[in-house]
């Protein structure tokens, strides 16, 4: 061999080595990016419109899961069919962990019987329950019921206009034992928040079945009062107002509103969201938003425990259906 061929031949073998190399870094690039996750906004999907309780859980872990994940979490309000049109989208996105969503306790209770759902449970993937609240009756400041009392006894003769949430849902079953009693009430749903709300400002609604939080500012700015809680114990800054249960009607279905994403996500992907939600839940500014949305403070329930959670709400609402 000359000199000269067995320069080249070197020169062969260090190109090869250079090609390799570049091989197996381009392979553990690609080995790392797909390692990251998310590496790409992940959407939010709020079944209901803008300004609610739902909106406002989304928007405040959003960003607090933007910050650790480094990702952003886009919210998309998709309302109608009492959280459902919302689930629907949610439920035909791929199964690939960049879609995640908020089910609230009435959503939940289109599951049993015929409530409208079209979907099941075993659909999806709980990532942490994250609020509780007691739902309420509420009225108009200036209202003529300036009691629970007063609102039952009226409503043996005339007909009370009540502003839901949705039909089929725990709005509906809450209203309709004490419709069982002979009690006169008109259920109207409106799916919006806002819409919701206003009618009892304007006049379209009697009385409102919300969560306090919901409407604290209509509260704070004494546009509204409450006249009685359906709760098993006093609502958090409400410990004076009575309880429905104290008048005969014992079915008393909690609002809650829940993080969860579609079944058949990549295990590894439910772990990662799963743990920066606990993250964010267990945090002073996730307890003061508790605290602010006079919500439960022991509201958060972990991913562990969640499932079982959601079979046991879904479990009594069929009983009371």
């Amino acid at each position: 061999m000359t000199h000269s061929q067995s320069r080249r031949q070197v020169i062969r073998q260090a190109a090869a080595l250079s090609v390799g190399a570049s091989g197996l870094l381009g392979a553990a690039t690609t080995v790392f990016a797909q390692a990251k996750y998310p590496s790409r906004p992940v959407e939010f999907v709020v079944p209901w419109g803008a300004g609610g309780g739902a909106d406002q859980l989304a928007r405040k872990i959003g960003k607090m899961l933007e910050t650790d994940l480094k990702a952003s979490f886009p919210v998309v309000n998709v309302a109608g069919a009492t959280g459902n049109t919302g689930m629907t989208k949610l439920l035909t996105a791929a199964s690939d962990g960049y879609a995640i969503g908020i089910l609230i306790g009435d959503t939940l209770a289109t599951l049993a019987g015929d409530g409208g759902a079209r979907w099941k449970l075993n659909e999806i993937v709980p990532l942490g329950i994250m609020i509780r609240q007691p739902t309420g009756i509420f009225v108009k400041n200036d209202s003529k019921y300036k009691t629970f009392q007063d609102l039952l006894n009226d409503s043996k003769a005339n007909e009370i206009k009540t502003a839901i949430l949705g039909f089929g849902s725990a709005d509906e079953i809450m209203v309709k034992q004490m419709i069982a009693k002979g009690h006169k009430f008109k259920m109207i749903p409106f799916a919006k928040p806002g819409e919701r709300y206003a009618s009892i400002l304007g006049g379209h609604a009697d009385v409102l079945l919300e969560q306090a939080g919901d409407v604290g500012s209509f509260l704070s700015s004494n546009q509204m009062r409450p006249l009685a809680f359906f709760a098993d114990a006093p609502a958090p800054g409400f410990r004076d107002i009575p309880l429905v249960k104290n008048s005969g009607f014992t079915v008393n279905i909690s609002q809650f509103r829940a993080i969860v994403m579609r079944a058949g996500t990549d295990p590894a992907q439910v772990k990662t969201l799963a743990a920066a939600i606990d993250k964010a839940a267990r945090s002073d500014e996730f307890k003061k938003y508790l605290a602010d949305e006079l919500a439960f403070a022991d509201s958060f329930i972990p991913q562990k425990d969640s499932a079982a959670f959601l079979a046991r709400e879904l479990k009594a609402i069929e009983s009371n259906k």
